[in-house]
């Protein structure tokens, strides 16, 4: 088995791509109007439409309602993106805080409100 991604379903598609290109700084790679993805080297993050979820099963999932996952992102320098994010993030939880298992994390939330976790290892 092999983890490849993430699905976000959204009401609005363009919206929540531009964000996340803005905020990762990777290019999305579109399929449909309904469909994008951005790549990573470790995982993808796929955005896409409510048009969509009737394909896998009906009401299965709701557009901004997530209460439960935390988008993480790997980046070398969180206190750099923190200053870089501004204007781009309006809704930051916490700031950059050096938590007890050894990451540097920036939690934020996206226009959707889905937590985003931007996150440093911290150096001995």
């Amino acid at each position: 088995m092999n983890f490849v991604s993430i699905r976000v379903i959204t009401s609005d598609v363009a919206r929540l791509v531009d964000f996340y290109e803005r905020a990762t700084g990777v290019a999305a790679t579109w399929a449909t109007e309904d469909f994008a993805e951005l790549r990573t080297p470790g995982a993808t993050l796929a955005i896409a439409g409510t048009r969509t979820v009737p394909l896998f099963a009906p009401g299965s999932a709701r557009p901004a309602d997530n209460h439960s996952v935390i988008i993480e992102f790997r980046v070398d320098d969180v206190d750099r993106v923190h200053r870089d994010l501004t204007g781009v993030v309006t809704d930051f939880v916490a700031g950059p805080t050096t938590m007890p298992w050894g990451n540097r994390s920036l939690l934020f939330r996206d226009p959707d409100g889905n937590l985003v976790n931007f996150f440093t290892p911290v150096r001995a």
